[in-house]
């Protein structure tokens, strides 16, 4: 019976809709603004908000967290509070 329940439990881990917080890049906001905002928000590690960073101004955007939405919600408007780009897709 234990086998069974940790069955369900897991499969119902997998069915929780994941999302994913995406910055994009623009022409306004500073390297230095962006990296202290993900380290600040997103609570990124400082070589990770970097990287991110150079991923957005290189690739236009980045994937920056990945999470249930109610989770990843009041980073995305704290980023837009910010003036950075950010939506939850």
């Amino acid at each position: 019976m234990e086998t069974l329940v940790e069955a369900v439990l897991d499969t119902k881990e997998c069915l929780v809709d994941q999302k994913d917080l995406i910055v994009f890049n623009d022409d306004v906001n500073t390297f230095d603004h962006v990296i202290e905002s993900l380290i600040k928000v997103c609570k990124h590690e400082v070589e990770q908000a970097e990287q991110c960073t150079w991923i957005i101004h290189f690739n236009g955007k980045c994937q920056v967290k990945r999470g249930e939405y109610e989770k990843l919600e009041p980073l995305c408007t704290a980023l837009l509070e910010r003036g950075i780009s950010a939506e939850i897709q």
